[in-house]
Formats: structure tokens, sequence, C-alpha cells
């Protein structure tokens, strides 16, 4: 029975969605509905967004810490026990190997979560380990390397409720909802509102997704061939004299190099290799560089995990530079921070810094990207003998088993620690293998800010809102926020821990909301008067101008540094395989997130297994119906998986859903049913230089009937 009625907002995702979360008396979640009186989202929810409550009551739920028992079995202890036997585990090997021998993996389930969103990071700073790796470097890490080797405007890119038009590689935001640059509250009601006022949409997919199918321009080229088309669009763009000259002129050091390393990508090379008609790509450039003055290009997933990806991105934010998409002096930053503090915006460029040059180095090699080791080179940090081989791993809220590439080395390297602890509410795959899991306390239970450290990324405007707890643990559970377990291991290995540069008290817990000021420490506003806005408020304050340039040159982009040179000339020269005449592309369902949410009793009902999906036309090729199964074979891997119709893919590519699946040679059932992606992929081949990004999409592959 429903007792209360309690407003709050979605944390799965960067959709952030407001929701009325109804309680029973028990202080148990009956139901999700969308907030049909929220003024961000507009009274949107996705379908696993409101299905998330029965997470809390699952029957699979772990509410309990649980140990691994010598039979591999699990049993119940106490938190402090747990936290009692982790840290006394820990400090071996400290004591004997140091502190790099620990590192720390963070998964899409720890971003959401803003009083315990750095943790992870911070205690491995107190603990003095370089060791952190998260989901950011195996999704889309080339947009920090584009960043520094080509450089930033400060302001930002033209923003979408300003644009003219609006490109997009390789996303699908109506399903997805976190595309860089796109308007994420209530997205397809977002997109039809600028659409009606005359915005233009250029899509560029192999699949016509449900974003394409509301493109004024689509382009569906062959999975892994986004830079040859690219590179084609800015060819065109640079011949015609179609850029900003202007802005060129004053802004951009190298457009020479840029224009010579383009000359060889002509119209026929690119409609040959990237499989798209030469006057479609006209057609989009045409658009998007001639016919519109204002608005930006974007990228997300689908070149970001597809060969040459640090290159696509660059050729990505290429058009942007040369058509000078940028918001320009006297204009208006639209979100220039809510919880994150403001700072002065100069219509001039931040040149090429290449940070990974600098500071520390793992032994292979690797620079950091934002505070981060490359997620890619974590196998080789467990698997290969050295001095700082990492031995023990805390996972938050993350399952690298099946987000991570070349799974069967994956699980070898997670099952070789002498320690994996997992902070996680459900038995993934990565728990499966854990010495300790540790519960922590689900959305509704806690309370939460929006994802800060993106906020100008979530949000047009400087928006923010707070929600309380509005709901409690199972009774008889033994489960705390997230936070509370760095607290209690840092405490216990005599760490002094810091959030978001605030020293803790390292006697006295601290609150949850305590931790969610510090997170606000530079907003005007306390957390008491945020919580005053149920619905959220954008922050009063003088606009944010973006100020004229230093007088002084300072330098501007480099669009064309060498390394980005060796990459443009060596993706020119490639040639197919004929043994692997398919391209894998990754795809994602709206109804799942990752390896998450499929274990929700509506989203398995929906949402059962992973299909591999191909055209019609190729399945009658190799004489394959509706759910017959098939074997998929790349140079790595092979798996079988059912057969599927789907007209709106582009001939010659096989789609499917990455996170699903179990352990290798485990029965695929239940939530864990389907095939895990990531059996075709290699942790030690294909893998970008800088970023350690493996090949997680457009791999080449053969289909045959299975037996």
């Amino acid at each position: 029975m429903v007792t209360r009625k309690a407003q709050s907002f979605c944390r799965l995702c960067m959709g952030h969605c407001g929701v009325r979360v109804s309680v029973d008396e028990d202080d148990r979640v009956v139901s999700i509905d969308a907030d049909r009186d929220d003024p961000f989202t507009l009274g949107y929810a996705c379908f696993k967004g409101l299905q998330s409550g029965a997470a809390h009551n699952s029957p699979d739920r772990i509410v309990r810490p649980l140990k691994r028992q010598p039979d591999g079995s699990f049993e119940p202890i106490s938190i402090e026990q747990a936290l009692d036997e982790i840290a006394a585990r820990l400090q071996p090997v400290l004591k004997h190997h140091g502190p790099a021998a620990i590192g720390g993996y963070k998964g899409g389930g720890a971003f959401f979560t803003s009083s315990s969103l750095m943790m992870l990071n911070d205690w491995l700073r107190a603990l003095g380990s370089p060791k952190a790796f998260s989901t950011v470097t195996i999704d889309q890490s080339a947009k920090y390397v584009t960043a520094g080797r080509l450089g930033v405007w400060p302001a930002g890119r033209d923003p979408f409720h300003r644009g003219e038009v609006f490109l997009i590689v390789g996303s699908n935001p109506l399903v997805s909802i976190s595309t860089v640059g796109f308007d994420t509250r209530n997205p397809a009601k977002r997109l039809k509102q600028a659409q009606q006022r005359g915005m233009k949409l250029i899509v560029i997919d192999p699949r016509r997704t449900e974003t394409a199918r509301n493109a004024d321009v689509f382009q569906q080229p062959r999975p892994g061939e986004d830079a040859i088309l690219l590179a084609g669009m800015l060819r065109l763009i640079l011949e015609n004299n179609w850029h900003d000259q202007d802005f060129c002129a004053r802004h951009v050091t190298d457009l020479d190099e840029l224009r010579k390393s383009l000359q060889p990508f002509t119209l026929d090379h690119v409609a040959r290799r990237a499989g798209v008609p030469a006057q479609q790509v006209v057609e989009a450039t045409e658009l998007f560089a001639l016919q519109s003055n204002r608005g930006a290009a974007t990228s997300a997933t689908g070149p970001d995990m597809s060969p040459h990806s640090n290159l696509a991105e660059h050729l990505v934010e290429l058009l942007n530079v040369v058509c000078g998409r940028f918001i320009r002096e006297g204009e208006e930053v639209p979100n220039p921070g809510a919880i994150l503090p403001r700072w002065p915006r100069k219509a001039e460029v931040i040149p090429a810094q290449r940070w990974w040059d600098e500071g520390y180095h793992s032994r292979f090699g690797f620079g950091l990207l934002d505070g981060e080791l490359p997620t890619g080179s974590l196998l080789d940090e467990i698997l290969e003998p050295g001095a700082d081989r990492l031995r023990a791993l805390l996972v938050h809220g993350g399952n690298p088993a099946l987000a991570m590439p070349d799974q069967r080395r994956t699980v070898e390297a997670l099952g070789s620690l002498d320690l994996l602890v997992c902070i996680d509410h459900r038995m993934t795959a990565t728990a499966e293998l854990a010495h300790y899991i540790l519960p922590p306390t689900l959305q509704y239970e806690r309370s939460d800010l929006p994802m800060f450290i993106y906020e100008a990324l979530l949000f047009p405007e400087p928006f923010t809102r707070y929600t309380p707890a509005v709901a409690s643990p199972p009774q008889g559970s033994e489960v705390c926020d997230d936070w509370y377990y760095f607290w209690g291991l840092a405490q216990r290995l005599n760490l002094q821990l810091s959030y978001w540069g605030q020293p803790l008290d390292m006697t006295t817990p601290p609150t949850t909301d305590e931790l969610l000021q510090i997170a606000a420490q530079h907003c005007p506003l306390s957390l008491e008067e945020i919580a005053a806005h149920p619905h959220g408020l954008v922050l009063d304050g003088p606009a944010v101008l973006v100020e004229p340039g230093d007088s002084a040159e300072i330098g501007g982009f480099t669009t064309m540094p060498e390394d980005v040179a060796r990459e443009l000339s060596i993706v020119l020269t490639e040639e197919d395989d004929d043994a692997f005449p398919y391209r894998l592309a990754a795809r994602r369902e709206r109804d799942a997130l990752n390896s998450a949410c499929k274990d929700l009793p509506a989203i398995k009902k929906r949402l059962p297994l992973n299909p591999a999906y191909m055209n019609p036309s190729d399945m009658a090729r190799e004489h394959i119906h509706d759910d017959e199964r098939v074997v998929i074979e790349s140079r790595h891997g092979a798996l079988e998986a059912l057969a599927r119709a789907d007209p709106d893919l582009r001939s010659g590519v096989v789609s499917i859903t990455h996170g699903f699946g179990n352990l290798p040679g485990r029965r695929q059932e239940g939530a864990c049913a389907g095939v895990s992606t990531n059996l075709l992929t290699s942790s030690v081949h294909d893998r970008q230089a800088i970023n350690a990004m493996p090949r997680l999409s457009g791999i080449p592959v053969s289909v045959r009937k299975g037996k």
C-alpha cells in the first residue's frame, strides 16, 4: 500500500529525470513515475528509470557484505568485519610491494553518486597510488587526447539552443541520453523544439537509429571508417573555402599543413572506403559549413570505441575549428557553473598541452589522462611481472569482467589478484570473482546532487538540484552509502582522506550531506538553500560573457601535429581483410545501460538477450533466418548468438549490444543471458597510442550459421 509520494530525480544516467517515488508503510519503494511537473525534464522518464525501483526490493539484491569462502561460495559478514579484514589484507601488500600495487576501477554506477563520485580517486591519492582506472578511458577518452593535441576554446562550442545545424557522429542521444552538446533534458522533445525553430540535423551512423530517423541529412558509413569520411568532409570545406577564414587566420597555427594532409581524401576515395555516396558527402558538408553559420559537430562512443578513435575524434573537432563554431567574444556562456566554480572565459585558444607527456608514467609508458591511467593498460598492470604489479583492486560500481576488452584475459587477470573487492548491490560477473562484496545503498535511499563534475555537459544552464533520501533499505539489511567504505578503509590504514580537496575528520565519519556540501563548496547557495527548491533551480547572477583574448600572442589550434599526420597517412592506406567481410558495431538498447538494469524483471521480459542484428539482405545471402544461431568470429575470438533482422542497419554490418553475457564457460541464463562482444576483442592488439583505447567496435568479423 502506498502511503506517500516523494519527489526526487533518477541517477541511472546523464538524464537526471525528475520522478515521483511511491513509498509504502515500511518505507520501501513501490513504484516510480515521471514527474509531470518537473520543469527540467518536462514529464519524461525512460522505461528503465521507471523500473529501477525494483532493484531496491529485489530478492537478488545483496544486502549484507559477502566474503568468498574456500569453496567459492559467499557468506554474509558485518560491514565492520569486512572492512577490518580488507584492511588487514591490504597491509602486507603495502608493506612488501608499495602503494602502486593497489589500484581502483570506477564504473558507471559510481559516477552518479555525488557524495562518493571522487572517493576512489581520493582514497588512492591518500594511499599514494597512481593506479586509478575508470570506464572513461574505455569509452570516450579520445576527447581528452584531442583536447591535448589540438587545443581548447575555453568558452566552448556553439550551444545547441542557438545552433542552425547540429552534426552527430556515432551517437544516438534519443536512446543513450548522453551526447556532448546535445540537450538531454527530455531529448526527443528538445530535438523537436530545435527543429521547429529551424535547426537542421545531420547524423552519421551505420544504423538508421532513433535519432537518425529525425535527420535532415543521414550518412550511413561502414563502421570504423569515420576518420575517412570526416577527412573527406574537411577537404571539401577547405578546397571550396567554406571555412571561417577570419577565425582560422586568427586562431589556427597550421592550416596549410592541414590542407596538405587532407589532399588524398578525394570524394571518390571517401565514397569507396566509407561506403557513402559522394553526393551525400557533399550534401552533408554543404549543410554544415556553407548553408549554416552557427552550430556544432559532436560525437560519442561510435567513433571513440572504433579503430583510429583518436584520429576520428580529432577530425570531428576540426569541423568546429575550421568553421569557427565556438562561442565568441561578447556572447553569453550558457552554463558557466552552478556547483563548480565559475572562471573567466576568453576568446582565445588554450594551446595544446599534451598533459600525458608530463608527470607520472607507468612502466608501460602511459601517462595520466585527467588524473587516471588508461584502462586499456589495466590487464598489463595485473598480469605482467614487475615491481609495481597490481595485486589488489577495488572496483566501485563497475563490471570490468564485461566492460573491458579481451574477456578471457580480463577474467584471468581479475582471478589472479591477491585481493578483489567490489562495491556493488548485485552479483555481477565481476562480483562473482571478488573476495569481498560491499553493498551500497541504492539511489532513492541516499541524498544526492546531480553529477557535478560534468554539470556543463548535463545542463544547458547553471542548474542544480538536491534530493533527500526518500526510502529506506530493506529491513534487516546492512548497507551504507558508498563513501563510508572508503572512509572506513582509510581510517584503518591510518590515512588522511580528503574529498574534493577538503580533509575529512578521521575520528568521526561525516554525513552524506556534509560530503555533498563539500562537493557544492563553490556554489553561492548552501545545500539547504538548494534543497528549498525541490524541482531544482537555475542560479541567478550576472551573465558570464566571453571576454576579449589577451593581446599577447599565445598560440592557436594545432590542427595537424606530427602524430595526427602519421595516423592520417596510416588510415589512408588500409585495406580490408577478405577473411572478415563484415564489421561488428556495438549498439545501445533503450532499456539497458551497459551491463546494468538487465536483471530487473520488466527489463528481462523486454530484453531477454542481445541478438546479432543483420541487414535482411545479408541474412538472405548467408541463408540465415531470424532466431537461428550464428557464429561470429574475429581475429581474436568467436561467439555464438541468435540472429535477427534489422532493416535499419546498413549491409555488411553485424550489430550487437555490449554489456551482456556472463563469465566464459558459465551458462548464459536469466539476467546474464546473451553474449559478451568482448570475446571478439583484444587487449594487446588494436590499441591506440596515448590512451591505450582498445578496439571495441568496428571489428572485422565473419558470420556463418551455427550448428
